[in-house]
């Protein structure tokens, strides 16, 4: 269990609480409520026993029922799956036999004192706390009324006097908004988390396709039209110099050299921003595509305060390590940890499919990464820690200014 707790998402834990909270209720208002009512207030005879012992197993199966009948319908009202109608019609049996008890207890004066409140208040909360979920509000409320109305007539036929007919009303009136604070107010508030997540990680996807097609886009309109005028001159050229025309083909080509050392320019322009990768981003953008591909993804740490050189190198080590995990192995899981000591951060990025490279020598990603983060004087290890578990952990300096920076100031 505690290994289990360990790899639900926080969402997921807030829903297990819930669905805890909402199955435990009725049990709770059955020990706090209606059982100590009914056993103080029976009368000592053997009918008042019988008919009591009957409506307590009566409750005892109530909470049985509504344990996995709140269950199916908060996935209905999550929508995961419909509400087995079995359980409806079993829940809503043994609430109308419930009433039916109270009814033949209040009838043969069986409760002391007329103490049938407590338990009357009890016996619809199993059924509704589940049925509020699977119905809108107001027809809820439009059915409430009606049972209530048909359980009071049954309370007058039976003897209740005006008053106690009321009484007996306010006892109604109070479960009905008890059930949507406690069910209805619950599972909304678990709803909006679950779309606030779901949101949250359709953004993250959103931005990653979004940054690669501007990638895409920019180089397209950067290198198209270059290369088509290259392609153009270089065969101008080469018709010229077999016509003879060798100076007009030398001009050629140095147009060609010209145009080409312009590209290169745009192009190192266009990948300068690709390069200066924000660290959260990247972040959120592994999670988001990690999860879409069916990868339980877990990401700790924030990268907020991190210098932008160190954000951008770690930012690139994040885009290749998810682009491993996509491309190698069969992973079911993915940790990324970022951790900020005083002198150093540290980025650990460990999943369950380990075939990826763990030598210096392979992956011509990783050696990538490692000259990158050289600059900044940090390290990069690769391996396999453990069984099928392959981890890769980036540490690069917070303090220490780049080599490269330094190099420039000829310090």
């Amino acid at each position: 269990m505690p290994g289990r707790w360990r790899e639900r998402s926080k969402i997921e834990r807030v829903e297990w609480q819930s669905r805890l909270m909402l199955r435990a209720v009725n049990w709770l208002y059955f020990v706090a409520w209606s059982g100590p009512a009914l056993i103080g207030s029976l009368r000592h005879d053997g009918p008042a026993i019988a008919l009591g012992t009957t409506l307590a197993v009566v409750n005892v199966a109530q909470c049985a029922v509504a344990h996995v009948h709140v269950g199916s319908a908060l996935d209905a009202y999550l929508g995961r799956g419909p509400v087995p109608p079995v359980q409806t019609r079993v829940a809503a049996g043994l609430t109308v036999a419930a009433v039916g008890l109270l009814a033949a207890l209040d009838a043969t004066d069986s409760m002391k004192d007329g103490l049938i409140a407590l338990p009357l208040l009890f016996v619809p909360m199993p059924f509704a706390c589940a049925y509020v979920l699977t119905v809108p509000v107001r027809t809820f409320l439009r059915r409430s009324g009606v049972a209530a109305v048909a359980a009071l007539a049954l309370f007058a036929v039976v003897g209740r006097d005006v008053g106690q007919i009321v009484a007996l009303t306010v006892v109604l009136a109070i479960s009905v908004p008890l059930v949507l604070l406690t069910a209805r107010c619950s599972a909304w508030s678990l709803a909006v988390m679950w779309e606030s997540e779901h949101a949250r990680e359709v953004e993250a996807r959103l931005a990653v396709a979004e940054e690669r097609l501007r990638f895409g886009r920019d180089l397209h309109d950067v290198m198209g039209r270059n290369l088509a005028v290259i392609a153009l001159k270089s065969e101008l050229a080469a018709q010229l110099a077999r016509r003879g025309r060798t100076e007009d083909a030398v001009s050629q080509m140095i147009e060609v050299q010209r145009i080409a050392q312009d590209s290169q320019k745009e192009v190192r322009e266009v990948v300068r921003g690709y390069r200066e990768a924000d660290l959260g981003a990247e972040l959120a953008g592994a999670q988001g595509v990690l999860s879409a591909a069916g990868i339980d993804c877990t990401v700790t740490g924030s990268a907020t305060g991190l210098p932008p050189d160190v954000q951008s190198a770690l930012g690139w080590v994040v885009r290749e390590a998810t682009t491993n995990v996509l491309r190698h192995g069969d992973a079911t899981a993915c940790r990324i940890e970022l951790a900020r000591g005083p002198q150093e951060v540290v980025l650990t990025v460990e999943n369950d499919g380990a075939t990826a490279p763990t030598t210096p020598g392979h992956g011509s990603g990783l050696t990538g990464l490692r000259e990158r983060l050289t600059v900044l004087e940090g390290t990069l290890e690769a391996a396999v820690v453990r069984n099928g578990v392959f981890r890769l952990t980036a540490t690069v300096p917070v303090t220490a200014e780049p080599m490269v920076r330094r190099e420039r100031e000829g310090v």
